[in-house]
């Protein structure tokens, strides 16, 4: 099965593809994203239907901030030791930026699925992200949505004023974590340029003026920035925090763990929009050629329609699967049954009515989490 995954591809895409390995070989996978938490049944399938081509996978994680400059010095001192990184748009772009991703396509597009053939709509423009150096693997329309404690929130916030209103008139009861490092985050400043009407949402440097200001006024009463998501969902689940910006599955999941109450609610803009997020699988240059011609029919093993329904995981990128005609009943029964209690029935009609748009590139995101890092991250309740 591997071996005729590997073959049947014509002209300079089978020249450039390297042999798969007479022994089975061992992988570094690297996640910086939280992907494993989807996909981890998916890589482990694949270990047992190959065993001829992988003896085991080591898996770490590390914050997606530090991993772009490991591996370039990794790679200038020819020292590589990882072999796939699992990424949110965040390290993807820097690593773009820097330089130290394989491309993919067109290079080994005969060894991959074919994007435009298997990625649903909005998933396919995700790709696009990419810009050929890598595969998404799974697919969100995320938000921003606001959730709250509605024992602490007595007023339902459906505007961005109603929210900067409350968190002024509750100090320190507002948070959410440093952007680099947190998909609800990004999703919320990519997200204020549309629902504040700024001049130009895709750019920035000149066409955020609302927005910089914004959460400049909103850094007033944030007592901290915590460096990822997982510690915001800890205080708003404590009660020490009463309200932050989510994601459909930063919503589901933590409700689902227990981490947060199952009583906390969601509320959507009167305006309401959708900034996308994705995830992908990224190879990163110099990696070994047998080593590359495993991973390369790993990635495509893990967008086959039964690998992808297992991303509906426990709801924590919900949806999840980034291909076409994968519906919830392809999932696990456990899955099943933590969207059908922990779900809200109002995401779906919202992902397919609300007006969508993709992420800002690679170059104008590095820009904006930069800049949020000198301007807004240093401003906070004193």
């Amino acid at each position: 099965m591997a071996a005729a995954g590997l073959s049947g591809f014509a002209g300079s895409a089978r020249a450039a593809m390297p042999s798969l390995p007479s022994s089975p070989v061992r992988l570094s996978v690297v996640d910086v994203a939280g992907t494993l938490a989807l996909t981890r049944p998916a890589f482990d399938a694949y270990v047992k239907q190959h065993p001829q081509l992988v003896s085991h996978i080591e898996y770490s994680k590390a914050p997606a901030p530090e991993l772009p400059g490991k591996l370039k010095a990794e790679q200038a001192a020819h020292r590589l030791d990882i072999d796939l990184v699992l990424t949110g748009i965040d390290a993807l772009s820097a690593g773009l930026k820097q330089d130290i991703w394989l491309p993919l396509f067109p290079q080994y597009a005969g060894a991959l699925p074919n994007p435009s053939e298997i990625y649903q709509p909005h998933a396919l423009q995700m790709q696009s992200f990419a810009q050929g150096h890598a595969l998404e693997v799974v697919f969100c329309p995320a938000g921003p949505l606001i959730e709250y404690n509605p024992e602490l929130v007595k007023k339902v916030p459906t505007t961005t004023a109603d929210v900067l209103a409350w968190a002024k008139a509750n100090p320190k009861k507002f948070i959410y974590a440093r952007p680099e490092n947190s998909g609800p985050a990004r999703i919320f400043m990519m997200g204020l340029p549309y629902l504040l009407g700024d001049t130009n949402p895709r750019d920035p440097r000149k066409g955020w003026d609302k927005t910089w200001a914004y959460l400049a006024e909103l850094g007033k009463t944030v007592e901290y920035y915590p460096s990822g998501t997982g510690a915001v969902m800890q205080e708003l689940g404590s009660g020490l925090r009463a309200m932050t910006p989510t994601q459909t599955g930063w919503d589901i999941n933590p409700r689902a763990l227990g981490v947060v109450p199952a009583s906390v609610e969601v509320a959507k803009f009167d305006n309401q929009i959708i900034v996308c997020d994705a995830q992908y699988m990224a190879v990163p240059k110099d990696i070994k050629p047998e080593k590359l011609a495993v991973v390369l029919d790993l990635m495509k093993f893990m967008l086959q329609p039964a690998q992808q329904a297992v991303t509906y995981d426990e709801g924590y990128f919900y949806p999840g699967p980034a291909v076409k005609n994968v519906p919830l009943s392809m999932a696990p029964k456990s899955s099943q049954e933590v969207i059908a209690k922990f779900g809200r029935p109002w995401y779906d009609q919202m992902i397919a009515t609300a007006p969508t748009y993709m992420p800002l590139n690679a170059d104008d995101l590095v820009y904006a989490l930069g800049r949020w890092d000198q301007q807004i991250g240093v401003i906070t309740a004193s």
